[in-house]
């Protein structure tokens, strides 16, 4: 089999060595299990909660060529911190022939290993969150004390090593030619030419164009007011302008005028990439439509159907989930949990293994070793020109030491580190969940559900859990409320959907 190795790391944390460790990791399971690597795909200080992974895209795109039967990451995480995201790019890749392989985790390609897979996925996003919302918390703190959070500062100011913001005269300079020239009475296009004809820059170090000026003209900082979030301070930060030229500014802005309406939020369909026409086997996705009385109504519909090649009608987006959350929630009974908590720690013992962080930990205790024995020998030296290279010793080995803890660290936050008990209080989450919370409901649908196939009158759901499917007789077209019908459903698992479930 022909594959890919994708390795990525996140940040300024992570080293080119994580990289060449995973390289390291995926070449060696793709030489035990006999598979060709063809290609290697790598982003470099890019975060896996985003889309901007340039490497990864091409290779997704390049999964079309038909090339390459496997994608190969160090953990699932590396391929995705996202679950949606993952699911999204999995049904692209699988839609191509090719899957993804976890060299560290080794799932299996039976029932057992994909429900385990889903699991995981969901367990490295919680994490991922988790530590999101620390970094948030941390940013609170500091805009507590009216320091930088971070990010681009705006021109006419820098920041010291406090963290602290400061005037920077020439930027500043800038900052007041514009207010002034604007209230003037000169128009953003005019004053964009003056600037640029000046070569003088932004605070990105770009060119001015009419959007960061006119960003410019309703900062508010400008005016000694630190903004983070929806927190204003006054006085939180150095002055540049007066509140006489701001506020005359702002009212030749446009101060006063009606605020834009919001924009419409945008409904999550959790079914998205599994959800299928019975009838001619095409994926179903969601779309909305608008009553005459202004009411949103949301969907799913075949894509066939769209193209007027389906007979399938459209089902109503909330109903058809609550179906399948429902049925989600009934696989996890006290003896289920049980079954899938022993299995995910089969797994997770299996390929538990530690031998680089025992290296890293040695090679720490090495380090300390020596830099006492160092110490020890300035203390008892009274040799001044020994004792000043053995001084030289010690900034080297405090580096080391720094790289290790910090390869160390690395390798301990990129395991998910799995517990009997985190594996069972995450599972009775699931089942005393809140039934409107749509990330609860989303990994509900991402950890049980492998497909779904929809009729007008019956749906047939594959479980990642079980070797039939199960069948679910409504008439999804009628007008009964799904509580008040009566419909079946068993612990039952399949790995791949059939191609044609009514037969």
């Amino acid at each position: 089999m022909n594959v890919v190795i994708y390795a990525r790391y996140s940040s300024h944390s992570q080293t080119e060595q994580s990289i060449e460790g995973q390289i390291k990791v995926c070449e060696e399971f793709a030489s035990k299990n006999e598979y060709t690597i063809i290609s290697r795909y790598i982003d470099r200080a890019i975060s896996g909660t985003t889309d901007n992974r340039p490497e990864f895209l091409r290779m997704i795109e390049d999964s079309s060529r038909k090339q390459f039967q496997g994608v190969l990451v160090y953990q699932l995480d590396r391929f995705a911190r996202n679950r949606y995201d993952s699911a999204i790019y999995k049904a692209k890749l699988k839609k191509n022939g090719v899957r993804v392989f976890s060299a560290k985790e080794n799932i299996t390609d039976d029932a057992s290993g994909i429900l385990v897979e889903g699991l995981l996925e969901s367990m490295a996003e919680y994490y991922s969150v988790e530590l999101s919302q620390k970094i948030r918390r941390g940013l609170d703190l500091n805009a507590q004390k009216q320091l930088a959070t971070g990010g681009n500062v705006a021109l006419g100011y820098k920041v010291d090593e406090d963290r602290k913001f400061v005037i920077d005269e020439h930027g500043a300079e800038i900052v007041r030619m514009v207010y002034e020239m604007y209230a003037d009475g000169k128009t953003i296009t005019e004053i964009n030419q003056h600037l640029n004809s000046l070569n003088y820059q932004s605070s990105k170090g770009s060119a001015f164009n009419k959007n960061s000026l006119t960003k410019m003209l309703r900062n508010k900082r400008y005016i000694g007011i630190y903004t983070y979030k929806d927190m204003e301070v006054k006085d939180g930060i150095p002055r540049i302008i007066s509140d006489e030229l701001f506020e005359k500014v702002a009212e030749r802005l446009g101060k006063n005028k009606q605020a834009p309406a919001r924009s419409k939020a945008k409904a999550q369909y959790l079914l998205t990439t599994k959800l299928f026409c019975g009838h001619c086997n095409e994926m179903m996705t969601g779309e909305s439509g608008t009553s005459k009385t202004g009411r949103i109504y949301n969907y799913y519909k075949c894509n066939h159907a769209r193209k007027k090649l389906c007979h399938k009608k459209t089902v109503k987006k909330d109903y058809i989930e609550n179906l399948v959350i429902d049925e989600c929630r009934t696989l996890l009974t006290d003896e289920n949990i049980e079954k899938i908590t022993v299995e995910v720690m089969k797994i997770s013992e299996q390929e538990k293994d530690k031998s680089h962080i025992k290296l890293l930990t040695k090679q720490l205790k090495e380090n300390e070793r020596k830099r006492n024995n160092v110490v020890t020998a300035i203390a008892e030296c009274d040799l001044e020109a020994v004792r000043k290279t053995l001084y030289e010793h010690i900034p080297v080995l405090e580096e080391e030491r720094k790289h290790l803890e910090m390869q160390l660290s690395t390798e301990q936050l990129s395991r998910v580190s799995l517990t009997e008990p985190e594996i069972k209080f995450f599972l009775s989450h699931l089942k005393n969940g809140n039934m409107n919370d749509e990330k609860y409901r989303q990994t509900l649908v991402n950890v049980f559900i492998n497909s779904i196939y929809l009729y007008d009158d019956k749906m047939t759901l594959i479980f990642n859990s079980s070797n039939y499917p199960a069948n679910i007789e409504v008439d999804l077209l009628g007008e009964v409320e799904a509580n008040n019908k009566d419909y079946e459903s068993s612990f039952l698992v399949s790995n791949a959907p059939p191609k044609n479930p009514r037969k």
